[in-house]
């Protein structure tokens, strides 16, 4: 049974305090959703195991740990492996989401985004149903 809407989890990963700040505010207020945050690929692997999310939204370019590397380590996590993720990054060429679409991420985001197309956006790539909560 598809768990409702307003339960949906995301953990997102973003090493920049005011976009974790921004998406939080802006997925909860529009989509409803409980928004769980990492500042960093390593928190970010701690709490997609220990929370499992509904879905995880990743930034791509972060210092240590780059959403590429998480991903690899996220996917070979047989407690994590099935997590869907979307790629939130500053460099989407039109080329970028057919590369993500064969390494298993199911979709992304242009950097800087518009927070009243951000919760569509996401739920569109992972294929949920959503009413916007203006």
């Amino acid at each position: 049974m598809e768990t409702a809407i307003a339960t949906k989890r995301i953990l997102f990963i973003d090493d920049e305090l005011h976009v974790r700040q921004v998406v939080k505010a802006c997925l909860e207020a529009l989509g409803g959703w409980n928004v769980l945050l990492a500042a960093s690929g390593q928190e970010g692997l701690v709490k997609a195991a220990s929370e499992k999310p509904d879905a995880i939204l990743l930034d791509v370019m972060m210092p240590e740990m780059d959403g590429l590397a998480l991903l690899q380590q996220l996917k070979a996590n047989p407690v994590t492996g099935s997590i869907p993720v979307v790629f939130l990054t500053a460099r989407l060429s039109l080329t970028e989401p057919q590369r993500f679409h064969e390494l298993g991420v199911q979709g992304a985001i242009a950097k800087p985004f518009n927070s009243l197309t951000l919760v569509p956006q996401i739920a569109n790539a992972l294929g949920w149903k959503v009413e916007i909560q203006y």
